[in-house]
């Protein structure tokens, strides 16, 4: 999604009146600017609403990471207690809890990163939408000023339907631009299962180790 909104407001903030307008052969300029600024505000909803989900999504990261400091400090007075009334059973139960609690640690604060940079680029994607959309709304006042001092020219009978024509085709263009949204990349294949029992079996002996070795450690700073 996040790349299907740059380039859609890459699209908008590069492209120009100019040459909107000459694709359609100067045919109802006007109705086409007026289209091409609906555009630039519905990009500038859509960046919105992304913009929220980063706010909302940081929000919650944050939240979680100072409830798993919280619970990360909580166990480790647990730890000490079971160590001092000698439960090595309850202390590495309880190692074990803090270690998984330590590898979500990180990917909360990379997530509240993540999401930080993310509400920054989406704030300046508006801001660069809103700074398009008074450029055009420029163009196009001074677009009507020209109107006004040179004569009408009389656009009914079968000319005004090959304008309307040409005026739709204008429409479709940029609903085709617009959809145009790369794949998501396939999910590798996993390994074979024999190969996949082996390795969770592996994993397992390291954390027993880790966990003893942790518990260990505790012991001998509690013994200084």
């Amino acid at each position: 999604m996040a790349e299907s909104i740059a380039n859609r407001v890459g699209r908008l903030v590069s492209g120009g009146f100019n040459a909107l307008v000459d694709a359609v052969e100067n045919a109802a300029p006007e109705t086409v600017m007026e289209q091409a600024i609906r555009e630039v505000d519905s990009a500038i909803d859509e960046v919105r609403a992304e913009l929220g989900k980063a706010i909302a999504n940081k929000h919650l990261a944050s939240n979680r990471l100072m409830e798993e400091n919280r619970k990360h400090d909580e166990i480790g007075d647990k730890i000490q207690l079971a160590v001092k009334e000698s439960r090595d059973d309850l202390a590495e139960a309880a190692v074990a809890q803090q270690m998984d609690v330590e590898a979500q640690i990180p990917v909360l604060e990379g997530a509240i990163t993540d999401a930080g940079g993310q509400e920054k680029e989406l704030e300046g994607y508006v801001a660069a939408l809103k700074a398009k959309r008074r450029e055009m709304e420029n163009e196009l006042a001074n677009f009507r000023a020209s109107r006004e001092s040179t004569p009408s020219t009389d656009a009914s009978g079968p000319k005004g339907d090959d304008t309307q024509s040409k005026v739709e085709r204008a429409s479709s263009g940029f609903d085709r631009v617009m959809n145009r949204v790369g794949g998501l990349p396939g999910l590798s294949s996993p390994a074979d299962r024999k190969s996949a029992t082996q390795m969770a079996e592996l994993d397992e002996l390291a954390r027993k180790n880790q966990i003893q070795e942790r518990l260990a450690k505790i012991k001998s700073e509690m013994n200084k």
